[in-house]
């Protein structure tokens, strides 16, 4: 009798095996797929700031005001680190900014700086001037505007 209980014992096909080895190989596979790929982003983080909006205003016979409007669109926090004003750190073209450099920016935070500039040589109304963002990270952002 033990034996006859032995002999009726049967397992799984070799296809259905097959089949469920080949499932499991796969939900694993987009399991490990999906946690690399988490891990891919923590490293491919990026800066990229946007200026949204640049414009300049005369402030009556002294100069005029610049205001930019910036925006962190990047995955990663930025630092604007200098101002440059066609190609000049704004110091040594006597330039003054309403804000202390360095300015962090997280992501998705939008800030506003303002640049007063002198009139005189080469400030002169009609002129064009480059305004460009220096960050920690090496990038720099260049907009231009037009003096009233």
């Amino acid at each position: 009798m033990s034996r006859r209980l032995c002999a009726d014992k049967r397992g799984i096909s070799p296809v259905v095996a097959t089949v469920i080895l080949v499932a499991v190989t796969i939900v694993v596979a987009v399991a490990v797929a999906y946690w690399m790929g988490g891990i891919a982003g923590l490293y491919t983080r990026y800066e990229k700031l946007e200026i949204s909006s640049i414009y300049a205003e005369a402030i009556k016979d002294d100069g005029w005001t610049i205001t930019v409007s910036v925006k962190n669109t990047g995955s990663a926090d930025a630092t604007i680190d200098n101002v440059l004003l066609n190609g000049k750190p704004y110091s040594t073209v006597s330039a003054e900014l309403n804000v202390t450099l360095p300015v962090p920016i997280s992501v998705g935070q939008q800030t506003g700086i303002e640049i007063d500039v002198p009139k005189g040589e080469p400030f002169t109304p009609g002129v064009s001037v480059e305004v460009r963002l220096h960050t920690a990270g090496g990038q720099e952002y260049p907009k231009t505007v037009t003096l009233p």
